[in-house]
């Protein structure tokens, strides 16, 4: 019998809602929820073809052991306790920075396992938690960590209310990266009271729509945000009153922009001075708002670039105002999590043995693994831990992460899926997929002024032995006696189902036991949560408890009852809300954004001195001579991660989901073809100094010349055939960035040559 059920997309971390059709166990069709109240049936062509990540011939059912160059099937108990004793023995004898953990995107598939994983890390005494967020966003989050006072206090456009936008390296129209974008930015773009402006080398689907876009010459970013800067405080449009109340440390780098050439900058970029100029005063004299992606955040100077976004944003008086830059709410309130986000230059905090990179919001960047598993120091890295992401396609340089992982003296893989990663694995641990288990979406970060929770319930059964993820970790903690004694009272207590009562309990265990309150996620999940079925779903009550002050008034703004029973009752709605639902508003006329600082006077600072050496680079003259380095052997700059409608992360396996569909071709401008005597259609080599991969050519007026851009997500092996070309065979791993880590995939210098 057919139904439908209601559910999200876990392709990326918008987390549209879904509704699929299921029958007989398989998920037959999608279609966006018109009944979620977030994305009010939203959803791109990856969501609608869901099925293809869930139902396909490389599903993992069972746990496996390689044994000489194939697997074989083990039981659960053999699985964990075979794991069990070897992590034990390699940390035992070569100490718990031997040992690494690697996730995904926090917010992507099941993001519910991150606590119980990272406990098991922390528990055999590691630091060393590696994730796909330091491949990205890292450089952002320590600039604001300097200016903002945490590493996990960010800003957002306030698009409902802004009558500017300024997006750079950014195409929302395709990644999307706010709800419901191709509307909202399709409605910005045609209203005659408000401008969004693109900067981008390409026309990008979101350039097309813009009402001006700035086709800046790759790579040159930095120069493009000084030069607005300089112009900005030249002219005097700078926001006197706002600085004076809420910016520190301006005067100290305020000589940074006093003499420094704007027209010749910009030349450099390509652009036409007058133009930035108007777009500099446009952006001071309206309720304006910035933001960027990709394109600038894995770019040349990536860090330096997100502090001279801060500073543009800062002195135009945008950060915290309506329409401008604010900070989003959470289940903290306001603002991140406060005092929580330690200096990277604390002694008691570790940096990576080989290569010097800190940890940033508690990540340190995939860039540097191979590094440290093939280094001869005596603490090099000997086990990984891989779970919901496939190092060996998602990550750059796949040449130098197949090599390395070769050496590893443990590689254990937890997914849905016979990845890439899995595929070179000691041990393979089947998990529960997105869609057969509860979990992910628990809370969407990025809204204001709402708060938005949503918790996925299984919408099919699994074929096979597979567990939840968060399970996994958990047995093998109780294995390796991580998980604190836990009287019988309490798992009395959670089976009467009176969850106040347990909630009591817990309380006045933790009370007595304060060292076990490390554990939260195991004894959630071990009493509550065998109650519950589901041990994230524990987890998820866990949070909803003591529930700050803020937060408690933004939930009464949406009827719920502050008080010690609010916890319970959000969680209530939860369950009754397969949609998902807005547990609390923000008052706008009322909310202080300021609050959210965690700087010691209550001030964004400007004053950064790692910055100091790095902007003095930001030399016109200097600029253009290493723009042109190495374009005597590698003509072209190549942007790796062109993001469209038909790539995904790679847990789309199945090829027949872009079946018919150009699904992965190299752009390359009209000019350049015929100059080199391409046709559209044709197969190419493109060379870098990591490797080379093969592509289809598809030939544009679109991009600027000189600049080809290819899709990632591809060079799947699926069934014995390789689908499309492996972006991150073409990515040195030592091209990165200097304080983050972050790869410069949007900045690389390649050679595209006929076959």
């Amino acid at each position: 019998m057919e139904e439908w059920k209601k559910t999200t997309c876990v392709l990326c971390g918008n987390l549209c809602g879904l509704e699929v059709l299921v029958e007989n166990n398989r998920i037959l069709k999608a279609r966006g929820d018109k009944d979620n109240p977030r994305s009010e049936g939203y959803v791109c062509r990856k969501g609608l073809n869901i099925r293809y990540y869930q139902h396909h011939a490389e599903r993992l059912t069972h746990p496996l052991k390689r044994v000489g160059n194939t697997f074989e099937k083990i039981s659960w108990e053999q699985a964990i306790e075979e794991v069990a004793e070897k992590l034990s023995a390699i940390v035992g004898e070569h100490g718990p920075r031997s040992l690494a953990l690697m996730m995904g995107n926090g917010n992507v598939g099941c993001p519910s396992q991150g606590a119980f994983a990272v406990n098991v890390l922390r528990g055999l005494g590691s630091q060393y938690f590696y994730s796909a967020l330091a491949q990205e966003l890292t450089g952002r989050f320590w600039v604001d960590g300097k200016t903002f006072g945490n590493q996990h206090l960010h800003t957002v456009p306030d698009l409902d209310a802004t009558d500017m936008l300024l997006a750079v390296g950014w195409n929302p129209m395709v990644s999307h990266h706010t709800p419901q974008a191709r509307r909202v930015f399709t409605k910005i773009s045609k209203d005659p009271n408000k401008l969004l402006v693109v900067v981008d080398p390409r026309k990008s689907e979101t350039a097309r729509i813009a009402n001006m876009h700035l086709a800046i010459r790759p790579g040159t970013d930095a120069l493009f945000y000084r030069a607005m800067i300089t112009i900005i405080l030249t002219e005097g449009w700078h926001d006197r009153d706002y600085i004076e109340k809420h910016v520190r440390g301006l005067d100290a780098v305020r000589s940074w922009f006093t003499d420094f050439d704007a027209k010749s900058a910009l030349d450099i970029c390509a652009l036409d001075y007058e133009q930035v100029k108007e777009i500099c005063r446009l952006f001071t004299t309206r309720k304006s708002s910035h933001h960027s992606d990709l394109g600038v955040l894995m770019n040349r100077h990536s860090t330096l670039v997100s502090y001279l976004q801060n500073v543009l944003v800062a002195i135009c008086g945008r950060i915290g105002m309506e329409g401008g830059n604010v900070f989003p709410v959470g289940l903290r309130g306001g603002g991140g999590r406060k005092r929580e986000t330690p200096d990277e230059r604390e002694a008691r905090l570790w940096r990576t043995v080989a290569s010097d990179y800190p940890a940033i919001t508690g990540t340190y960047p995939p860039n540097v693994m191979p590094e440290e598993i093939m280094t001869d120091h005596p603490k090099r890295l000997r086990t990984v831990i891989v779970s919901g992401t496939n190092p060996l396609r998602s990550f750059a340089d796949t040449s130098a992460y197949e090599e390395a992982f070769k050496r590893l003296d443990l590689l254990v893989t937890v997914d849905i899926t016979m990845t890439e990663t899995a595929a070179v694995s000691h041990y393979v641990l089947p998990a529960l997929s997105a869609y057969e288990s509860w979990d992910g979406g628990v809370e969407v970060i990025g809204d204001f002024p709402g708060l938005f929770l949503q918790m996925r319930r299984p919408v099919v059964e699994p074929v096979g032995e597979q567990i939840e993820a968060g399970e996994i970790f958990l047995r093998l903690a109780d294995r390796l006696g991580l998980v604190p004694d836990i009287p019988e009272a309490l798992y009395e207590t959670a089976d009467k189902g009176d969850r106040l009562q347990f909630g009591t309990a817990l309380m006045e265990f933790l009370q007595h036991n304060p060292g076990a309150g490390k554990g939260m996620p195991y004894i959630l999940a071990k009493t509550l949560g065998k109650k519950l079925g589901s041990g994230h779903l524990g987890f998820l009550w866990g949070l909803l408890q003591n529930l700050p002050p803020a937060v408690q008034e933004m939930a009464a703004r949406m009827g719920f009852h502050p008080g010690p029973g609010l916890g319970e009752e959000v969680f209530q709605a939860v369950l009754k809300h397969p949609e998902g639902l807005w547990v609390g508003q923000a008052d706008r006329d009322h909310w202080d954004h300021f609050q959210a600082l965690d700087t010691k006077d209550g001030r964004i600072n400007m004053d950064v001195p790692e910055m100091a050496d790095w902007i003095q680079e930001l030399d016109p003259a200097l600029e253009s001579e290493r723009l042109q380095e190495g374009e005597d052997v590698y003509p072209f700059i190549m942007s790796s991660g062109r993001h469209m409608d038909y790539n995904a992360n790679t847990q789309m396996r199945d090829p027949a989901w872009n079946q018919g569909k150009r699904a992965c071709t190299a752009l390359m401008h009209t000019g350049d073809a015929e100059k080199l005597g391409f046709s559209d259609g044709q197969t190419v080599k493109v060379t870098t100094e990591a490797g080379e991969e093969k592509i289809e050519l598809q030939v544009t007026k679109a991009t600027r010349p000189g600049y080809i851009m290819i899709p990632h997500g591809f060079g799947l092996v699926y069934q014995g055939d390789i689908y499309g070309a492996n972006a991150n065979r073409l990515s040195k791993s030592t091209h990165r960035d200097r304080i983050a880590g972050t790869p410069l995939h949007r900045y690389i210098r390649c050679r595209v040559e006929a076959l």
